[in-house]
């Protein structure tokens, strides 16, 4: 078995846990590589060759972590686990005191598999970016609002006075849409959900998508604006520019030890047993 690791870029925590990963692994008779990036952090590791893909990719920190290592399990199209080395969040499965256990059914194939579903967000250029949480289309002057138009299936539906227009899969449910006023969704569900934020309208509801339609993200204002998918910004936008996001081409499956619950995780991570 290889395991490819993808570490936080600047944690220290993910060098000590992934070196407890990799101590393990060796008494497993697995083999573990990483990126060239990451090689010099993990000298236990040998740089992945992107020709030999791995059996699984393990990603150590956060959900940040989980999202970056998202795009090689899916190119790979292999599963992905999360180590826990940063806060607490919804991606990240595993605890460091359990990597052990974790490898071991791995190994014996003990696990379920959580598929979920990711976008491809397409850039004025053309150029197709994947992503797992979502698009984001936001001002870029902080001070001013800017004017974004959302289409569906060809259909103008709503042109928004807004600080940003998020479109968010299920997983993303629980990111920057939440925060923003949207849904929590069970990421068993497949759909598009559409926020915006602080919108200067009458109308402001977030609006759940299905998953096959194709959604039209338009600059209708003078004012410049910036597309950013799971976090990293990928375009600057002029008026008149226009990105399309669709479901993508290919699902991200993450690894899951626990039996899958949506209420309880709910319930775990935002303390609702203490209210």
């Amino acid at each position: 078995m290889r395991i490819a690791l993808v570490l936080h870029p600047t944690r220290s925590s993910s060098a000590g846990v992934a070196s407890a990963i990799a101590a393990a692994a060796k008494e497993r008779g697995i083999t573990i590589v990483t990126s060239p990036t990451d090689a010099p952090r993990l000298p236990a590791a040998t740089p992945w060759d992107s020709d030999a893909k791995a059996d699984f990719v393990v990603a150590v920190g956060g959900d940040g972590t989980v999202l970056e290592a998202s795009h090689l399990s899916r190119a790979w199209d292999v599963p992905l686990l999360g180590v826990n080395a940063g806060n607490v969040g919804f991606l990240a499965e595993v605890e460091p005191g359990r990597v052990p256990e974790a490898l071991d059914r791995l190994l014996a194939s003990d696990f379920r598999i959580s598929t979920r579903m990711t976008l491809d967000a397409t850039l004025p250029d053309g150029t197709v970016v994947p992503g797992l949480n979502d698009v984001v289309v936001e001002k870029a002057v902080s001070r001013q609002v800017v004017g974004i138009s959302v289409s569906v299936a060809g259909e103008d539906l709503v042109e928004y006075r807004t600080d940003a227009v998020i479109v968010a899969t299920p997983t993303g449910s629980t990111a920057y849409t939440f925060s923003a006023g949207g849904p929590l969704i069970d990421p068993e569900i497949e759909c598009l959900v559409v926020t915006a934020v602080a919108p200067h309208n009458l109308f402001g509801r977030p609006i759940v998508f299905g998953p096959t339609v194709a959604l039209r993200i338009g600059i209708t204002s003078d004012r410049p604006a910036r597309a950013n998918v799971d976090g990293r910004h990928h375009a600057d936008l002029r008026p008149g520019d226009a990105i399309t996001v669709v479901r993508g081409s290919r699902p991200v499956r993450l690894v899951r030890l626990a039996p899958g619950n949506f209420a309880r995780t709910v319930k775990e991570k935002f303390h609702l047993h203490d209210a």
